[in-house]
C-alpha cells in the first residue's frame, strides 16, 4: 500500500469460514499533493455492514466512500470536525440509498476511522468496530464499543475482559444508516504518536477472536503486513464465523 515516508501501512479482508460474502469495506488515503497532505493527513478507515448480502456489502461501501469524499472536500477547519461532519453525511446517504431500495430496509454499518496529521491523531466511530494503539509498553483500545455489551461493561455489570465472549456482544446500538441522526463519537483527549506506534483498525470478526494480549504480541513482532496475515490466520484457525478486516498502520522507529 503506497503511502509517503515515515510510515508503513498494511491492510488485509477475508471472507471468513462461514459467511457467503463480505460486507466488510476498508480504505487508507492521502491526498496526492504535499500542500494537501500537510494540511488534512493520512486516512484510515473501516467498516462492517449489515442488512442481507447486498444490503451490508452497498452500506459498508457507500460509508467509505462518503468519509473519504465529504473529508477530502469539504475539509475547512480541524480534522476532528471534518470527520464527525463525514460520518453524518455518510449516516444520510445510507438512509436515503434505503429509501430508494426498499429491499435494503434496515441497512447499516459499522464505521471507525482515524487522521494522522503529523503525529497527531484525530479519529470518529461508530458502531463495535474498533481502533487500538499499540506500544512497547501495551495496548489501549481507543473507541467504546455502541453495542448492548458495551453498556453493560460500561456500567460495571460486564467485566470487559467477559466482553468478546459475551452471546449478546454482536447486538449494536449504534450504527450508520440507522436511526434519527448519526450518534458518531470522537476521542475527547489529544493524541501524539511516539516512534515505533502502531494503530489498529479491526472489524469484530477479528477481535472477538484475537485477544488484545495476542493483538499486542503480534503487531510489536512483526512487520504491519505480516501482522495483518498473522492476525487473520488466527481468526480463520478459530473458526472464522464473520467477516474478517484488519489495518496496521506504524510509525518509523
Amino acid at each position: 500500500m503506497n503511502a509517503r515516508p515515515g510510515i508503513e501501512v498494511a491492510s488485509l479482508t477475508d471472507i471468513g469460514r462461514q459467511r457467503e460474502n463480505n460486507e466488510d469495506s476498508y480504505l487508507y488515503w492521502e491526498p496526492a499533493s504535499d500542500e494537501e497532505f500537510e494540511r488534512k493527513g493520512r486516512l484510515a478507515i473501516v467498516a462492517d455492514g449489515m442488512g442481507g448480502y447486498e444490503g451490508g456489502l452497498e452500506a459498508s461501501r457507500l460509508a467509505v466512500q462518503t468519509v473519504l469524499e465529504v473529508y477530502d472536500q469539504a475539509f475547512s477547519d480541524t480534522p476532528q470536525a471534518a470527520l464527525l461532519r463525514a460520518f453524518s453525511a455518510a449516516h444520510e446517504r445510507i438512509q436515503n440509498y434505503a429509501e430508494r431500495h426498499p429491499q435494503f430496509y434496515g441497512m447499516g454499518t459499522t464505521c471507525t476511522a482515524f487522521v494522522l496529521r503529523g503525529r497527531q491523531v484525530y479519529f470518529a466511530h461508530i458502531g463495535d468496530s474498533r481502533l487500538y494503539l499499540v506500544r512497547a509498553t501495551g495496548i489501549s483500545q481507543l473507541t467504546r464499543d455502541h453495542s448492548y455489551v458495551g453498556r453493560l461493561v460500561a456500567s460495571g455489570i460486564v467485566r470487559s475482559e467477559d466482553a468478546e465472549t459475551h452471546p449478546q456482544r454482536h447486538i449494536l446500538t449504534a450504527a450508520l444508516g440507522v436511526g434519527q441522526g448519526s450518534l458518531a463519537d470522537s476521542g475527547g483527549q489529544e493524541l501524539n504518536l511516539e516512534n515505533g506506534d502502531a494503530l489498529v483498525l479491526c472489524t469484530d470478526g477479528l477481535w472477538s477472536l484475537v485477544s488484545e494480549q495476542e493483538l499486542e504480541t503480534v503487531i510489536n513482532s512483526n512487520r504491519p503486513s505480516e501482522s495483518c496475515a498473522t492476525l487473520v490466520s488466527m481468526a480463520l484457525e478459530r473458526g472464522g464465523p464473520d467477516n474478517i478486516t484488519v489495518q496496521v498502520l506504524q510509525l518509523g522507529s
